[in-house]
């Protein structure tokens, strides 16, 4: 009881760190695929308006988040792409991923992660007998598999089910906008934030493989993002500022990658917290890629919410 108490746990934890850290970003609101309304309503702050020696009086700031607003339409009409990259929570995680994933009606995905260290890392590697986690991320919920091992652990199943309304009333308002972003997240959300922030400049032209691309970079204050981006109430949004607030986190610094069909194919996050510095990398590209998804078989997965229920987790 108390082995498929943990893994349960820990699954959880994996899973959610993957989506909300590494796949689409920290934070923002609903889409739903309008990004056009959604960008264009998005004013930059009146110092970023004010001339700063650009052509036609606009400042390098405004230039930047008007070609981000660009990126934002041009990628959220894509709907889908596939995912890969690395990810570091301090000494707690870090992990490589690949997958895709479809924002086309909230944010849905098929995404395997594989272990490359840290406490929490190490003890999901032996769990999983070695190998990763492969989590799916549906409308309602998303099951995460943890291969045979894992499953021996929790009664023969492959799949723990994680109900994102389950997962809201059991955390309070953290849960709250856990859920909201699990549901409504998607890449073009990073760029968004830094829209919102004013705080952006461009960083000169790259080379993102093979791909031709301009280096966007800009700082975001996270204790107001869910101010800023979130559609939860006070209530959820004061308890999430008070988690953040518990982290340590203050700032995050972004930096996206755009190429000359106005697509974000890059996208670097780094906060630093109490415990330690938090980054992500992820490459986006096949834009406009299938994804395909079902929930895995009924008689092969665990349900995380009647499992505590009956005191297993």
């Amino acid at each position: 009881m108390a082995a498929k108490k943990s893994a349960v746990r820990v699954a959880a934890v994996a899973a959610v760190a993957l989506a909300l850290t590494s796949v689409t970003g920290c934070g923002g609101g609903k889409s739903g695929g309008g990004g056009s309304s959604a960008a264009e309503g998005t004013q930059a702050p009146q110092g970023a308006r004010e001339g700063g020696g650009a052509p036609g009086g606009e400042s390098p700031a405004a230039m930047a988040i008007s070609a981000l607003r660009k990126a934002v339409d041009a990628t959220d009409g894509k709907h889908s792409a596939k995912v890969d990259g690395s990810m570091a929570m301090g000494d707690m995680m870090s992990a490589d991923l690949k997958g895709a994933f479809d924002w086309s009606q909230g944010m849905q995905g098929d995404v395997t992660m594989n272990y490359t260290g840290g406490q929490m890392g190490d003890l999901l590697k032996e769990m999983a007998g070695g190998g990763g986690m492969r989590a799916l991320y549906l409308r309602d919920a998303y099951y995460a598999s943890m291969g045979d091992e894992m499953s021996a652990k929790i009664g023969g199943k492959h799949w723990i089910k994680y109900d994102y309304d389950w997962m809201a009333q059991k955390m309070g308002p953290s849960g709250a906008y856990m859920k909201d972003q699990m549901q409504n997240n998607n890449p073009t959300r990073s760029a968004r934030l830094v829209i919102e922030s004013g705080d952006v400049r461009a960083a000169g032209t790259e080379d993102v493989r093979g791909v031709k691309a301009t280096h966007y970079t800009g700082t975001v204050d996270v204790t107001k993002i869910a101010e800023k981006s979130s559609t939860l109430g006070k209530d959820a949004v004061d308890g999430l500022k008070r988690q953040l607030g518990q982290q340590g986190a203050t700032t995050e610094q972004i930096d996206l990658w755009v190429s000359e069909d106005n697509l974000l194919i890059k996208k670097v996050e780094r906060a630093q917290g109490s415990r330690g510095a938090v980054n992500s990398t992820v490459y986006y590209s096949d834009f406009g890629t299938s994804v395909t998804l079902s929930a895995p078989p009924a008689s092969d997965t665990l349900d995380a919410a009647r499992s505590a229920g009956a005191g297993a987790a």
